[in-house]
């Protein structure tokens, strides 16, 4: 039976719940269930603390696991998990900073100290920078009251909105570290039986099929055959529009699946081309 981690509270956890629903899988109604068992699909859904999701996939304990980047980076386990895709949700920055004005770039945190919960990642990404000298100061939270209280010169912390480090009196500096989101990881290498390996390409098929229907739409509309190239021109879909012939054979009804972000645009170009009975549906699930 295929076993898959899932981030058991925070910022992670609901979003997780939800694609995973979204595409087929059974998902625990009470948040303090720790495991649980989808039949269905032969899977079975461990809840774990976020931090913990990369280790144990790294470990070769879980197959698969739904974690955030920068989780997945700190936990040092390249040589037993991969990225496999991103989520699409959880969009975070995995930055430094410090009190306005204390620093311009990063170079100048040598012979500093930076307080952080991701001491894994700071090191390496200061280490692959060739930044020397600089004292790690793990802290397991209040990171931002590190320079404040006096155990740090800087910090280097996951950067949503920013409210937080603007509340007390901070600013960002240098380059991102880090542009993390929602991933799902894999154990690498011959670490799963045939039978999980066969699940485990079906969930990761499964989840991108969930996250190709959240970016599209389907557009239906009536053309002119005159002006059906002009119109499939903008309506490429992925592999190629639908055509069918209406009763009025100098008509045509397409479908396509078109990018959802670009809906309301795309049907004044089409309205512009003469195009009529142009709808838009929601795609619910689909396999590409």
């Amino acid at each position: 039976m295929l076993r898959v981690a899932v981030p058991n509270k925070g910022a992670l956890s609901e979003a997780a719940g939800q694609i995973l629903s979204e595409a087929g899988y059974l998902q625990r109604r009470d948040r303090k269930q720790l495991r649980l068992i989808d039949e269905t699909n032969q899977v079975e859904f461990f809840y774990l603390r976020p931090k913990d999701v990369a280790v144990f996939v790294g470990q070769g304990i879980i197959d698969l696991g739904l974690t955030g980047r920068d989780l997945f980076a700190d936990a040092g386990v390249w040589h037993g998990a991969e990225e496999v895709m991103g989520l699409g949700f959880g969009r975070a920055t995995f930055r430094l900073a410090a009190p306005r004005g204390s620093f311009t770039s990063a170079a100048q945190l040598a012979g500093k100290r930076v307080a952080t919960t991701y001491d894994t990642l700071l090191r390496s990404w200061l280490d692959d920078s060739g930044i020397d000298g600089v004292d790690v100061v793990h802290l397991d939270g209040a990171v931002e009251s590190a320079v404040s209280l006096g155990v740090a010169d800087a910090i280097a912390d996951v950067v949503e909105t920013g409210n937080t480090l603007k509340a007390a009196g901070m600013e960002t500096f240098g380059e991102p570290i880090l542009e993390s989101e929602a991933i799902l990881i894999s154990a690498s290498g011959e670490r799963t039986s045939v039978g999980d390996r066969t699940g485990a390409d079906r969930l990761i098929r499964r989840l991108r099929g969930v996250l190709t229907a959240r970016q599209y739409v389907m557009m239906d509309y009536d053309i002119r055959r005159e002006n059906l190239a002009a119109a499939t021109a903008v309506t490429p879909g992925l592999e190629s529009p639908t055509i069918s012939p209406l009763a009025d054979e100098n008509w045509v009804a397409v479908r396509s699946m078109v990018p959802a972000a670009e809906t309301n645009q795309l049907m004044d170009e089409l309205y512009d081309l003469g195009a009529r009975a142009i709808l838009v549906t929601t795609i619910h699930a689909c396999r590409v």
